[in-house]
């Protein structure tokens, strides 16, 4: 049972994703923000435990960055369609993660670890999304009212930059196997002197 408890927090993050979805269509953004809440700390729990009681498994590591990408998109969607946040902000995370996809589909197939980074792990976008579901539960204004713009703004920026230092690493930390891109078809020398000597032995 024990080896299970990250997939299972991980399984929990795809079910919370309607659950938050739902509070916030219907404008109750303080549950939304709880269970949004939640699902960052299942997040984080399942990622520790996984670690610390070596419990690291292919359904982990496939599944958990799918559920944190979803959990984001989904939610950031959900925002644009209630007119919170700006729909470009969705368009520059999708066209991050197409790139993200675009990479590791070149990348199949090869003898490739791509490790995540410090600059991966960015959670501006979920401070950012915390603090328009805050804003809007409890109408604030003034100051309060375009903070979550400027997070916004802020985690933005970030995504980019957090693309090109992966494609940066990429290369400077030979995720691509350099070696094979310089490795060239090398002549078949056949020693003519062994196979005269094997044919007289004949």
């Amino acid at each position: 049972m024990q080896k299970n408890i990250p997939n299972i927090l991980t399984i929990l993050r795809f079910i919370l994703i309607p659950v938050i979805l739902y509070f916030i269509f219907t404008g109750h953004y303080l549950l939304g923000f709880i269970f949004f809440t939640i699902s960052g700390i299942t997040d984080i729990l399942d990622g520790a435990i996984a670690r610390k009681f070596n419990l690291i498994t292919n359904f982990g590591k496939l599944m958990d960055p799918l559920a944190d990408k979803l959990t984001q998109i989904s939610v950031l969607a959900t925002l644009v369609f209630q007119k919170i946040i700006p729909f470009w902000i969705l368009i520059v995370v999708l066209l991050k993660e197409l790139l993200m996809i675009i990479g590791a589909s070149f990348l199949y197939g090869k003898d490739v670890v791509v490790y995540s980074k410090w600059f991966g792990k960015l959670v501006l976008f979920y401070l950012a999304i915390v603090c328009s579901l805050i804003i809007k539960e409890f109408a604030l204004t003034g100051i309060w009212q375009n903070l979550d713009f400027i997070l916004y703004c802020i985690a933005v920026i970030a995504t980019i930059f957090s693309f090109i230092m992966y494609v940066k690493y990429l290369y400077k930390d030979g995720f691509i196997n350099k070696s094979d891109l310089k490795k060239e078809k090398q002549p078949v020398i056949i020693n003519k002197k062994n196979t005269q000597k094997k044919s007289n032995t004949k």
